[in-house]
């Protein structure tokens, strides 16, 4: 089980490439049915579990597994080396209030382990936050915005010929963010054709890595940034030398000071990227949108509700919501801050000012959700706490097999979403 939660966690942060990949398909597959095709159920309902252990599509008969049951990062029921009865195991589980069961197993084969889950919501529409919500939350970011504006963005614009197209200049940017020299850096791609057009910013995942640009056609400016305030242009080396060592884990920095946690000035340097977008001469001046997954999904809500430019969103899987959840005995959002350890003096006060749920809470513009149940990442549970506190208009599609990757039919949905945004 810790094998396969660190192979989730490591494809999260983008240290295997591509981003959010597909798993590739196992020799051996092991299936966990839910009773409901669309795994959902009311409070109090009960839901069952067919486990199967599969290998050339056939089903195997004589195996064990290992199995898991019970709400996710709590399961209530643990077995090992249970047999399957006539290829076939049946699993039963309810809850009492809004939130996921998940079914995990693992099943072994010449000396090959492999896993499979299934996670089911209860009453998932009554998910409600945990985390607590300053009482001058937005007195606090209107200011740490005001302030951050006094530094003038200063725009440095380098063409990348070699990542041109006929149709389209791409460009590395880097803008001031927060004080003097305190950077943030984005791929620009601009359509050559003279006009106006659509302008959208791509906020990144977690780790640190370089950027390609987020290409939506020739109709539509896009900017794509990293938060790290280095180039996106350098070797891989670098950002990996850089993700072990100086900026490992740094969304834990200063995370007992609201004033110096590392999420201040990447909460900023989004709308710094809208101010740099808004002041081109070719954008349209209205349309103006906001994307992107995990991280980024939480980026993109954040960077709605600070700038009332923003007209709409369109994300996946969001991380940083519902820190608190793991202190009220159910999952919390990435990065799990409390998940292996109780807060230290400081801690919830300050990140309750970065918690994504407080930000949905002041969503006012039409948003494009996606995800799917069974993520150990951002679990759904500290997604729901999100997406149930937004109260303008919003639609989620859910894949529900998929963890926290996404398939291509997601992908294109979510940049067809935008370009429909875009024509209006």
């Amino acid at each position: 089980m810790k094998r396969f939660l660190w192979v989730c966690l490591v494809c999260a942060l983008g240290i295997i490439s591509p981003l959010y990949a597909q798993p590739a398909q196992k020799l051996v597959n092991v299936v966990v049915s839910p009773d409901h095709p669309d795994w959902q159920y009311q409070v109090g309902e009960e839901a069952v579990f067919t486990v199967q252990v599969f290998e050339a599509s056939n089903p195997l008969q004589n195996i064990t597994v290992n199995y898991e049951l019970g709400p996710e990062f709590f399961p209530t029921v643990k077995q090992e080396n249970v047999p399957l009865k006539n290829g076939t195991l049946t699993l039963k589980a309810k809850m009492t209030e809004p939130g996921f069961v998940r079914c995990r197993v693992e099943a072994t084969k010449d000396g090959y382990t492999y896993d499979g889950m299934a996670t089911v919501a209860f009453s998932a529409d009554q998910i409600r936050p945990t985390s607590p919500e300053p009482t001058d939350f937005d007195e606090f970011w209107a200011t740490n915005l005001a302030e951050a504006r006094k530094t003038p963005l200063d725009p440095v614009i380098t063409l990348l010929p070699d990542r041109c197209t006929a149709t389209q200049n791409v460009y590395q940017v880097r803008l001031q963010n927060d004080r003097p020299g305190s950077f943030i850096y984005g791929i620009l791609i601009m359509p050559k054709k003279e006009g106006k057009y659509p302008a959208i910013l791509n906020v990144p995942g977690a780790g640190v890595n370089g950027r390609s640009g987020h290409n939506l056609g020739d109709s539509i400016i896009t900017l794509q940034i990293g938060i790290h305030g280095i180039p996106l242009d350098m070797p891989t080396d670098i950002y990996r030398n850089l993700g072990t060592a100086a900026l490992s884990n740094y969304w834990c920095y200063n995370m007992n000071d609201r004033e110096k946690h590392y999420y201040k000035r990447v909460y900023t340097g989004c709308v710094r990227a809208m101010d740099f977008l808004c002041s081109l001469p070719e954008f349209d001046g209205t349309t103006l949108g906001v994307t992107g997954g995990s991280q980024g999904g939480a980026l993109s809500i954040v960077t709605a509700a600070l700038d009332p430019r923003v007209r709409f969103m369109a994300l996946n899987h969001p991380a940083l919501c519902d820190f608190a959840g793991y202190l009220n005995h159910r999952a919390g959002g990435w990065p799990h801050y409390f998940r292996e350890q109780a807060p230290k003096p400081g801690e919830v006060e300050a990140l309750s000012y970065y918690d994504v749920v407080n930000f949905a809470k002041r969503i006012k513009i039409p948003g494009w959700f996606t995800w799917g149940y069974n993520d150990v990442v951002c679990p759904p549970t500290s997604m729901y706490a999100a997406y149930n506190s937004i109260t303008a208009p919003k639609e989620l599609h859910l894949y529900l097999d998929s963890g926290h990757w996404i398939y291509p039919e997601q992908r294109q949905a979510s940049d067809n979403w935008l370009k429909e945004q875009c024509r209006k």
